[in-house]
This record gives structure tokens, sequence and C-alpha cells, in this order.
């Protein structure tokens, strides 16, 4: 076993990501993933702040700056789904300077193209049981395959087998905030050209959108939930919670809601958080939403990723490997930016989907008169500071490259 070999769980964004880090500093990484396959499509996702730095960094800016998604604007619809505001995509999204906005797929196919050359990927296979030795981490995998690695990292997301079987069962780390989240992608029969429609009401919040890199559109679902508990492996009760939770409501809702049992890429879950004391165990460390899950509604998830892969890789190679010292340094750089992000989460989703017919006449009737009134960029600016706040609360460092 050579102490400069890393198994990556997940090949998701935090894991391509830390991929591509750990080649850069001298480590030979290998990713294992779940899924036969690269998972493509996906919803839209924003990379801000210190994560636009981070793709700087790596070369990437312009390519994955080439693949944004084109959104023009969006719509606020009101209950009868009448059209009450509109913004430009940028204020729509909470952009800014080279925020840029990306297809989940188009930026983990982006990641994967620039590291499946040095890199060896597992996919079809998951970490079965993990035993850490003096010297390493024998991984046994579900496929049967026996093999011993230096470092084991954990970038296997909400529901991470690497954290249940390094720290625990999820249920004593991942906090509900009491909302569920679906999105899936749905036939454009509107005729939407890279504009997005927000449908409210009471506790529930339905929007559809179109890109430049999809001929159809994509339906996304929030709704209160809670004490819903459901199992995230079992789709035809989620697809029941779903229909139950929209049922009787108006405007398109029913025709998006009739589209999910044909959709490829369906996608259920509770809105989480994933709260840890530590991110690391001997030789095990987490990444991203394995350790510091934001929620999707923080919409800094990506974000996070990307600086915490380059944080973890960079202070690996300043330790000169010493793994101890470098979970240490990631910890120390890592978690302020991380809990300024987590406070973003139950805020946002408050934001997102109101509560009560009189929230939802208060806000949309502020939102009409903010796009009519001459200072509405100072207004959406000072709105959006605190996520620019939380998108830049920390400072890189220059890692060096491994000797």
């Amino acid at each position: 076993m050579a102490r400069d070999t890393v198994l990556v769980c997940g090949a998701g964004i935090a894991g391509t990501a830390l991929a591509y880090w750990l080649h850069r500093y001298g480590f030979r990484p290998t990713v294992v993933e779940r899924a036969p396959a690269l998972r493509q499509g996906g919803y839209k996702i924003d990379i801000r702040g210190a994560a636009v730095d981070v793709v700087r960094r790596m070369g990437l800016l312009e390519e994955i700056r080439s693949e944004r998604t084109g959104i023009r604007g969006g719509s606020v619809l009101d209950s009868r789904g009448r059209p009450v505001a509109a913004l430009d995509g940028d204020s729509f999204g909470g952009r800014a300077g080279d925020d840029a906005e990306i297809l989940r797929g188009d930026l983990n196919r982006i990641l994967y193209q620039h590291t499946e050359q040095h890199t060896e990927y597992l996919f079809g296979d998951s970490v079965a049981s993990l035993a850490e030795t003096a010297d390493g981490v024998e991984v046994r995998f579900e496929s049967g395959l026996h093999r011993t690695f230096g470092l084991v990292i954990g970038a296997d997301g909400l529901h991470s087998t690497t954290r249940a079987l390094t720290f625990g069962p999820e249920e004593r780390f991942v906090r509900s905030l009491g909302y569920h989240v679906a999105i899936y992608s749905v036939p454009n029969h509107l005729g939407l050209d890279r504009w997005e429609l927000t449908y409210v009401s009471p506790g529930r919040t339905a929007l559809t959108y179109s890109t430049a890199k999809d001929s159809g559109a994509k339906a996304m679902f929030l709704f209160a939930s809670p004490g819903t508990e459901h199992d995230h492996r079992d789709r035809a009760r989620q697809e029941r919670l779903l229909a139950d939770a929209y049922a009787g409501e108006g405007w398109e809702v029913p025709r998006l809601i009739a589209g999910m049992s044909a959709a490829p890429d369906f996608y259920f879950d509770q809105l989480s958080q994933v709260h840890l004391p530590r991110w690391s165990h001997g030789r095990v460390a987490l990444l991203g939403d394995a350790a510091y899950c934001a929620s999707p509604a923080s919409g800094q998830g990506t974000s996070l990723a990307l600086v915490g892969a380059h944080v973890l890789a960079g202070e690996l190679a300043a330790a000169n490997g010493d793994h101890s010292r470098a979970f240490d340094a990631y910890e120390r750089e890592m978690r302020p930016f991380v809990e300024e992000n987590q406070e973003l989460g139950p805020a946002n989703i408050r934001r997102m989907v109101l509560g009560s017919r009189a929230q939802i006449r208060f806000t949309l009737g502020l939102l009409a008169l903010v796009g009519r009134l001459p200072g509405k960029d100072r207004m959406m600016a000072k709105a959006l500071a605190p996520l620019h706040r939380a998108a830049n609360a920390i400072t890189l460092k220059d890692y060096p490259a491994l000797r």
C-alpha cells in the first residue's frame, strides 16, 4: 500500500473535484461510484464567490461559463397562475460578478473529463466495509473486491455510506428543515425560452424552467412537510407523497405532477443539513454534503463542495501527506465558511415556501412594487447581501505542489 493512494467515495461534484486536486498535488486517486456511469442532466446549480476562484485556479472557469444555462429571467405567479413580478436571470438566481449557473450534469462532466486520464474510476460499485490498519484502510467493496488505500474520503452525499460506516447512522447527524424537494425533467409544454415560472400557494411552491442546454424543461417542487418521513430508495412512495402534497392545486401543477412517473431523473428528498462535531476519524474524512450539507435551499451546496475539495487536497499537500495534521487544518479552514453558509438554508426556505395566504399577498405585493421602482437594483443587492457575504466568507490559500 502506498501512502499517496486515496479512495474517493462518490463521483459527484465533490468527488470529481477532489480527484482533480489530488492528482495535481501528487496523490493517486481512485473514485468509486454506486451508479453504473457518470450521472447526467440534473438541476441547475450556481458557482459563487470563493468557488469561482477555485474553478479559475483549475483553469476551468471559461469552459464552465460556456456551458451556462442562459436563463434570461423569471416570473412569480399568484395562486391563479397570473404573473405578479418578473426579474432578470441573475437577480432571480442571486448571482453577481463572475458567478455562473450551470446544469449539475454539465459541471460533473467537465470535472470528469479533466480527471479521467489520471484517475481510476470504479463505476457500479460501492464500499461495504472499512477497516483501518497502522498504515492504511482496508476496503471491501460490494462487488467483492478487496483493496487497501492510504486514505478514504467520503464524498457520497447526504445519505453517505462512508459516514455511516465511520461515524454511525445518519439520524445522528442529518437534520430535516421540515420541507421536501422534488425535481425532474418534463416536456416543455409551455414553450419556455430560458425562462422560469414560480407558482406559490400556502406551504407549497412549484416551478418550471427551461435552459439553453435542454430542449425540455424541469419541474421543481418545494413543500412544507414537518414530521413526514420517507425511504429515499422507495420511488413509488415518494411519488405518492408528492402527488398528495399538491392535490387540488391549480395552474399547470396537475400536468407537471402527472409527468413525474415518466421522468428518468426523478429526485425526491427531505431538505436537510448535516452537522458533525468532526469531519474525520483516523484515515477517513468526509467532504461536501456527506460532511456539511447546507441543503439545496442554501444555494451553496456546489460551492461548498468545490471549495472543500480544494482545501482538503491542498492541506494534504501542505502536510506532505500527514493526514492527521491535514484533516485538522481542513476543518479549521472550512468550518467557519460552512457554518455561515448553512445559516442560509433555514432562512431561505421560509422565503421560498410561504406559510399563509397573508404572507403570499404581502410578498407578492412587495415583489410587484420592487419591480416597478427605479432603485430596484440596489434593493435586490441588499436582499442578496447575506448570500454573497457567505459565498465569499473564506480566504483561499495558495497551496504548494507535493514534492
